[in-house]
């Protein structure tokens, strides 16, 4: 599996560093790890443990529903998830002085999230992400480079910081 985005290259006489096709799907994997971790944090972070079933607004238009089953094991600082995010047309951007961390993206599908989320800095976030079909169209980097893939599948393995799988059957993997 791929560790981190591969964002690099002559420059030339920008002094931002170009963003190959493995540095988009890079960014464009954080751009859906992060509205993830939006939707989970706004919908289910403080809420009792078990059964969960909501829905909300995307930060910038759409929404996410999200279901399935979070428990809590306050002595190792972790919950634990299993959990489906149905993103419908969730658009969700950031701004960052990374160029590799800016996106404007619009998504669009089902996808699972099953795991342990490290909740004290003791503990380590490890995760699977599995999607079947998702949708990522937008823009992906600093300058926004133009990005979209349409039903595609997603296979990705967090462990810590760092992301990695494939997307639409390519190696892809970014350091969060």
């Amino acid at each position: 599996m791929v560790a981190a985005v591969a964002c690099g290259g002559s420059g030339g006489a920008s002094s931002t560093p170009a963003c190959d096709p493995q540095c988009t799907d890079g960014v464009a994997l954080l751009a859906l790890r992060d509205a993830i971790k939006l939707v989970y944090n706004v919908t289910l972070q403080g809420q009792p443990v078990g059964a969960q079933d909501k829905t909300t607004p995307c930060p910038q238009g759409g929404t996410a529903h999200v279901h399935g089953t979070a428990t809590s094991n306050a002595d190792q600082g972790t919950t634990t998830v299993m959990l489906t995010y149905n993103l419908s047309q969730c658009h969700y951007s950031q701004v960052d002085s990374d160029p590799s961390h800016a996106f404007d993206v619009t998504l669009t599908g089902s996808i699972t999230e099953q795991g342990i989320i490290a909740v004290q800095p003791s503990s380590t976030t490890s995760l699977v992400l599995q999607s079947s079909s998702m949708t990522i169209a937008g823009q992906v980097y600093s300058p926004g480079i133009d990005y979209k893939e349409t039903a595609c599948a997603v296979l990705l393995a967090q462990d810590g910081s760092n992301l990695s799988g494939t997307l639409c059957g390519r190696p892809a993997g970014v350091t969060l």
